[in-house]
């Protein structure tokens, strides 16, 4: 099996080299030029500003020493641990147990973990979660999975641009319509595929730093677990349903449907719990 970086790096290729193609089937060169530029502003919008937007989204307050001691404390005991700078700690007031990380670097990165997971788990259980969101800094994971889920909207705007204005092909003449529909359809759902097979793969790599920083693989087990099991009869309330952040969350946030499994953003939680066990006896 491909190294989780290794597949990463080949699944953001293809999404880039999707994109181009996207972009000259709208305009020849000069279109997958227009592309180009067009992702690289969405990217550095999302850079940026994604963080904050993110935080907002879900009423996130940030909390100190003194408003959550032992929580904040926690975070700072494992940030020493990862070598990373002490992130900014958020909560959010949300009954379903969840966490995530986000900001464009670990020097400008921030953690928050819903007062359901608080109330959930135990506090070795708690210290397993925080420590697989602080491997996601430390792989600059939010990076990644914000340059894809731009991309991927990007390659759906453009698909439908050359739906309703005509596309060119590489010799700037108009292309076939019914390529033009085609592309509109299957371009936006293998951007889509592509996208969460890199949210996956992104994901079994913080599972084993996160192990790896807290140095107990069955604390995270454990409560990967109790979560899944919690989660489900948990929805989130529908102010707070954000299809467009759930691979941030350590466990996605929403159900999925027959097909889950090419656009789920998590791996099966049987096979996290799996590699994690495995770490414990090996």
């Amino acid at each position: 099996m491909l190294g989780n970086w290794l597949k990463t790096t080949i699944l953001m290729a293809a999404i880039v080299a999707l994109f181009g193609a996207v972009g000259a089937l709208m305009g020849g060169k000069s279109g997958m030029l227009l592309a180009l530029l067009f992702g690289g502003a969405m990217n550095f919008f999302a850079y940026w500003f994604s963080d904050q937007m993110v935080l907002r989204m879900y009423n996130a307050r940030e909390v100190d020493e003194s408003s959550a001691p032992q929580f904040y404390g926690m975070v700072r005991e494992l940030s020493r641990r990862a070598a990373l700078p002490m992130p900014k700690v958020y909560l959010i007031d949300e009954a379903q147990p969840n966490a995530f990380a986000t900001g464009r670097n670990p020097e400008n990165a921030a953690v928050a973990a819903t007062t359901g997971i608080l109330q959930l788990l135990s506090a070795r259980e708690i210290r397993g979660v925080m420590a697989h969101e602080l491997a996601h800094v430390q792989h600059r994971d939010i990076l990644i999975s914000t340059i894809s889920a731009t991309m991927a909207g990007a390659i759906s705007a453009l698909a439908n641009f050359a739906v309703f204005f005509g596309g060119r092909d590489t010799e700037g003449r108009p292309s076939n319509p019914v390529a033009g529909i085609l592309v509109a359809l299957l371009a936006p759902l293998a951007a889509s595929l592509i996208q969460m097979a890199i949210s996956r793969a992104r994901e079994f790599e913080a599972d084993r730093g996160g192990a790896e920083i807290c140095g107990d693989p069955r604390a995270l087990a454990d409560a990967l677990i109790r979560i899944e099991a919690y989660a489900r009869g948990i929805p989130l309330a529908p102010a707070e349903a954000h299809p467009e952040t759930a691979q941030m969350m350590i466990m996605n946030p929403l159900s999925g449907g027959a097909i889950a499994g090419l656009f789920s953003t998590h791996p099966p939680t049987e096979e996290r719990v799996a590699r994690l066990r495995a770490m414990v006896s090996g």
